[in-house]
């Protein structure tokens, strides 16, 4: 299958790798040029405009940052959905506000071109295996169309309804990560302030019930000071502003939530953006980088 991929970040490029081991011949396009080349070096077409994708493409693929990026990709000046033809597919793994996703499904189905939002649940060690969830929004018929795709990125899709379903449950999703990360930070520091030992503390707390299964995965790095990033801790506080105007735009006071958003966007503020979000733990215990 021919496919169009715009963005290849952590994730993404991850993401187009295992696409293209699998045979599928891809058109890709990055706004850093420098990040195209270990695709282009196995095959890939590389492109210097997002409206020069969808050439010769009938599924394009987005792993974009933020809202703000996706909208700039697809209907800016040099925009690809305008160039995508009728009854053409889209699928945005990016991870958007729900209602930000509903407005580009709108005004994809006005071009007569199929729109699923699929943001994903994983890290970069799941792209890379081919491992990820796809938490999809959109039609039935739409999805099996893409599911061999899906198959190859992912281990699993969960089906969660019309278009922007995806995305409101990554925004749970990515709350309970924040909020886990943040509790357990706050009580391995409290531990070790009262003497216990670190490794006594990873013992026992990562071993009771109340503890989110996800940290075990992140005690190596708490244990060795490693925040190479996974998932940077920018763009969990993205995520998170994102939940917050979500919970607005629903009529919903979150106080722990916003609070949360505020103590991510410290770290960032402090020099741990592009670490990885289990640094909010250094973050809390020291402060600035």
């Amino acid at each position: 299958m021919d496919i169009g991929f715009i963005g290849l970040g952590i994730m993404g490029s991850r993401m187009a790798l295992n696409l293209q081991k699998a045979g599928h011949t891809l058109t890709i396009f990055n706004r850093t040029v420098k990040k195209t080349h270990d695709l282009k070096e196995k095959g890939a077409k590389t492109v210097l405009k997002p409206c020069e994708v969808p050439m010769g493409n009938d599924i394009v693929i987005t792993m974009l940052s933020t809202p703000e990026v996706v909208r700039e990709t697809a209907l800016g000046a040099d925009g690809f959905l305008e160039k995508m033809s009728s009854g053409t597919l889209w699928l945005n793994c990016s991870t958007i506000n729900p209602s930000f996703a509903k407005e580009m499904g709108i005004i994809s189905a006005e071009k007569g071109i199929r729109y699923i939002d699929a943001p994903v649940a994983g890290t970069k060690g799941p792209a890379e295996k081919g491992e990820l969830v796809f938490l999809v929004g959109g039609d039935l018929q739409d999805v099996a169309v893409i599911q061999p795709l899906l198959d190859i990125m992912g281990k699993k899709t969960l089906h969660l309804g019309k278009v922007g379903h995806g995305s409101n449950m990554k925004m749970l999703i990515n709350l309970l990560l924040a909020q886990s990360m943040l509790a357990f930070s706050e009580a391995m520091i409290l531990g070790e302030e009262m003497d216990l030992p670190r490794e006594t503390l990873f013992d026992v707390l990562l071993n009771v019930p109340v503890t989110a299964p996800f940290l075990s995965m992140v005690r190596p790095k708490l244990e060795n000071y490693d925040y190479e990033a996974n998932f940077p801790l920018q763009w969990l506080q993205k995520d998170l502003h994102l939940a917050t105007v979500t919970a607005y735009e629903q009529g919903l006071a979150m106080p722990s939530l916003n609070v949360s958003k505020e103590l991510f966007a410290l770290a960032k503020q402090n020099g741990y953006g592009e670490k990885d979000f289990s640094a909010i733990y250094a973050y809390l215990k020291k402060g600035s980088v």
